[in-house]
């Protein structure tokens, strides 16, 4: 082991300007798989995160909606009959609708505008201020990078930019919370009671608000014992019509594209991880056929195969973990640069999945050449066969 060693880094060593320009290749390499699974996270947190956060263990839905938000419609009275289950502890519509934030030195901010019931799941905790606690106020509750993106904080006024029959119109509204970040459809959120919401949103997209009851997408359900979820699952199917029930992870994962999405981004990455292993292969198979005569010479002079495929194996590990550790570094430099709203999150669970499966494809490029080494004959290497 010690001699295979030695061996690996003597020749390293020698060459350090030749590995060195390899580990750098080996370096992008592992730039390119960590910022596509750093986007693979971004893309899915921006699309999950709110309702990942969400204070509830069940989602309610219409019925014929597939479980798609905005294709469902929560009526008032659905949401009563909901809240009269036996086990549920408390029960908050939802709604959601898009709208902007106009800055005056760049375009505007788009938005979730998220309706809630003040007091009942669905509403976001504050890190700052206080939280919605009147249903009709015109007081809203910022997500954590709209305050930073519009440098606004508790006590300012923020304006909303909607569409009202095919007109924009601006609401001037009174920030009194500052909650962490909670994106829902790839943008940061905005929190408002239901009426506010109501009388804000876009009506053409909602086709006006003449309704004498507002319906809401969903309904957050928090229950008095979570381990009893099955339960009163059955018990809202049975008890509530035309209603369909999910808990929050399918909810995100019936988000449109969320899984198209996910699947192009991991199949980038496999396509990634075999341009490296075929790259790690080709380049220490051109080393082996260069030091056909030294293999050779090795094994002439009663050097063990052990020795030689160890000091091959080592050779490979150093050189990629070189890579690995400028990529990564390089990889934790760029994230400090970006801004909020870019989706890019670095996660220590995709990132040392990511490493890990670099380290694996360097030893895995170089079978081919470890073999190779391995079935050099030494008078054949050295000429001297007849």
């Amino acid at each position: 082991m010690s001699n295979g060693f030695h061996l690996a880094w003597l020749e390293v060593w020698r060459n350090r300007a030749r590995f060195l320009l390899f580990s750098l290749v080996i370096a992008l390499i592992t730039l390119l798989i960590l910022f596509v699974a750093a986007l693979g996270e971004g893309l899915g947190l921006g699309n999950r995160e709110y309702l990942q956060k969400l204070d509830a263990d069940l989602i309610v839905f219409q019925d014929t909606a597939q479980l798609q938000i905005s294709a469902s419609q929560i009526s008032p009275a659905q949401l009563r009959a909901i809240r009269r289950v036996r086990g549920v502890d408390a029960a908050g519509a939802i709604a959601f609708a898009g709208a902007s934030i106009p800055r005056a030195s760049a375009k505007p901010m788009d938005i979730s505008l998220i309706g809630v019931e003040p007091g009942l799941p669905g509403a976001p905790p504050v890190l700052s201020g206080k939280t919605l606690y009147r249903s009709a106020s015109d007081e809203v509750v910022l997500d954590a990078v709209v305050a930073q993106m519009a440098g606004l904080a508790v006590g300012d006024r923020v304006t909303i930019r909607s569409i009202q029959d095919d007109r924009e119109t601006l609401y001037d509204l009174t920030v009194i919370g500052i909650t962490d970040s909670r994106k829902y459809s790839i943008r940061s959120a905005v929190f408002v009671p239901m009426d506010t919401w109501d009388r804000i949103r876009s009506q053409a997209m909602a086709g006006g608000s003449n309704m004498t009851e507002l319906p809401h997408n969903i309904a957050a359900v928090r229950l008095a014992d979570p381990t009893q979820a099955d339960e009163v699952r059955q018990a809202l199917l049975e008890q509530v019509d035309r209603v369909a029930i999910a808990d929050r992870q399918a909810t995100w994962e019936n988000a449109p594209g969320y899984s198209e999405q996910q699947s192009t981004l991991n199949t980038q990455r496999g396509f990634a991880l075999l341009i490296g292993v075929l790259v790690i292969g080709g380049f220490f198979q051109i080393q082996t056929l260069q030091k056909v005569g030294q293999i050779g010479m090795l094994k002439a002079v009663g050097t063990p195969n052990r020795t030689i495929a160890v000091a091959s194996l080592l050779q490979i590990v150093l050189v990629t973990a070189i890579g690995v550790l400028i990529g990564g570094a390089a990889a934790l430099g760029l994230a400090q640069v970006f801004p909020g709203n870019v989706p890019i999150v670095f996660t220590w669970e995709s990132g040392l999945a990511a490493v890990g499966s670099i380290m694996l494809m360097g030893p895995l490029g170089g079978l081919v050449s470890i073999r190779y080494a391995l079935r050099v004959e030494p008078l054949t290497a050295l000429g001297l066969s007849a």
